[in-house]
């Protein structure tokens, strides 16, 4: 049997998530972020390829780095404007039985008491389909309107971000018994208090004595996503995450990078495959490769190069807008930048040596993710090679258009790899965990938020 791949739509609740200028084009439908029904609609379109879930992105600040202000970002609607993700999720939730949903949120700007008790509150509605996508914030201007100079350095917004969780996983598994409800009418006890116990932390950074507000949800504990390529990001999601995402442009970086995964997964103790990892990518197809072809180029014309411009800037942490489009990039000052290129580089056939205008082009469709064009045969073929080779578990489908770009690959991906047995015809029963990993509900005994659990006596 050939592995199973899988799918996960990646999404944002504002206009063109990744793909800078493609409002632009008469199909696209990410101007109706604001209109509830375009997330059921999306929603009850994700469940019916059998899409593990929708993982919504989300930033607290602008990208301002590109010109040294937020202008070219507000004018070319770069993550600007944008919504809260939360409040999609109940909604999408009512009109499906099996999609997951992965919200994200940061630890670095509200505290983990109240934020518990949304995510339960959303694991209660959803019967156990919510995740939490943990983001420790990269955005210096999400800092500055929260009160702060700046974001703390990188590694301190990371040991932040393990009191932040160690508060969750106190709340979540160790402050009510699973019996503590138990509803007698005639005694007129609800709940028993001998089974809702205070959590008594006192840490650096937080301090919660008392009890977590919800009873338990069928998760207790959200599904944990994160997604950090660094060192000590690693190290967090060797430890914590549950499905991890990742974004390669070559099969060897990608093989590499799901590698030092896998091996960190292990040295926490954990299974190397207790944690499922997806790569972002782009899937432009249509019935034919004439005709994806065809489609790209229609995509191609409506891109914004400056929008591209202005996401990269802000995830490298460079002011591209400094230099000329026709500059080498050899002359881009930017180890950051330089070695995400050389990535593209290494699969450049021609060789010839690469400019500004290129890493504009490149990021239009699909951000810091490649994209792939063809039939959907031709598609199949690929994911399938890029799965066997690098040893990923999926993809973190972004969109060229939405949603024409999931149905897309609703409609001519999907079915052929369900021919070749590549891909699920029927969704696991239960909650999103227990479809992830086929393990039940509940965090496995090797992940460290069992810890925390309290047993019923």
């Amino acid at each position: 049997m050939p592995r199973q791949i899988r799918f996960n739509a990646f999404d944002m609740n504002c206009v063109a998530h990744q793909s800078s200028g493609m409002w632009r084009h008469p199909d696209d439908q990410s101007w109706r972020y604001k209109d509830l029904h375009y997330w059921t609609e999306l929603a009850k379109l994700l469940e019916r390829g059998r899409f593990d879930g929708i993982f919504i992105a989300d930033v607290l600040g602008t990208y301002d780095v590109y010109g040294g202000s937020n202008e070219a970002a507000i004018r070319h609607g770069a993550q600007v404007p944008v919504n809260d993700p939360v409040l999609l999720i109940s909604a999408m939730a009512l009109v499906t039985d099996h999609l997951g949903f992965g919200v994200t949120a940061g630890t670095a700007y509200e505290h983990p008491y109240p934020f518990a008790r949304r995510m339960s509150t959303l694991d209660h509605l959803t019967n156990g389909r919510v995740g939490w996508n943990v983001v420790t914030g990269y955005l210096p201007s999400a800092a500055r309107n929260m009160g702060q100079e700046d974001q703390l350095e990188h590694d301190a917004r990371y040991d932040h971000a393990d009191e932040y969780l160690e508060v969750l996983y106190k709340l979540w598994e160790g402050s009510w018994e699973d019996d503590a409800v138990i509803r007698d009418r005639e005694s007129g006890v609800f709940t028993d208090p001998s089974k809702v116990h205070e959590i008594g932390h006192h840490g650096k950074h937080f301090t919660v004595p008392g009890i977590h507000l919800s009873e338990p949800s069928l998760q207790r504990t959200p599904v944990i996503y994160q997604a950090g390529a660094s060192s000590r990001g690693i190290d967090f999601a060797a430890g914590n995450a549950e499905a991890i995402f990742v974004a390669s442009s070559t099969k060897a970086g990608l093989k590499a990078t799901v590698t030092k995964i896998r091996d960190a997964l292990e040295k926490a103790g954990r299974s190397r495959y207790s944690a499922r990892i997806y790569t972002l990518l782009t899937i432009i197809t249509d019935e034919t490769s004439e005709k994806a072809t065809d489609k790209y180029q229609d995509y191609l014309s409506y891109a914004s190069e400056e929008g591209a411009l202005v996401f990269m800037s802000g995830w490298m942490g460079i002011d591209l807008s400094q230099y000329d489009l026709d500059e080498p990039i050899g002359n881009v000052k930017s180890n950051a930048i330089q070695s995400v290129v050389a990535n593209y580089q290494e699969a450049n056939a021609d060789g010839s040596e690469w400019k500004v205008r290129d890493i504009a082009r490149l990021a239009a469709i699909g951000g810091l993710g490649p994209f792939i064009v063809g039939s959907g045969s031709e598609i199949a073929d690929t994911l399938q090679e890029w799965v066997e080779e690098t040893d990923v578990d999926g993809f973190n489908l972004a969109y060229a258009i939405t949603p024409g770009t999931f149905e897309d690959v609703v409609t001519y991906v999907i079915p052929e790899l369900q021919a070749r047995g590549a891909y699920p015809k029927e969704y696991v029963e239960g909650t999103l965990r227990n479809k992830l990993h086929g393990r039940g509900g509940r965090l496995p005994d090797e992940h460290k938020g069992a810890n925390y659990r309290v047993r019923s006596a």
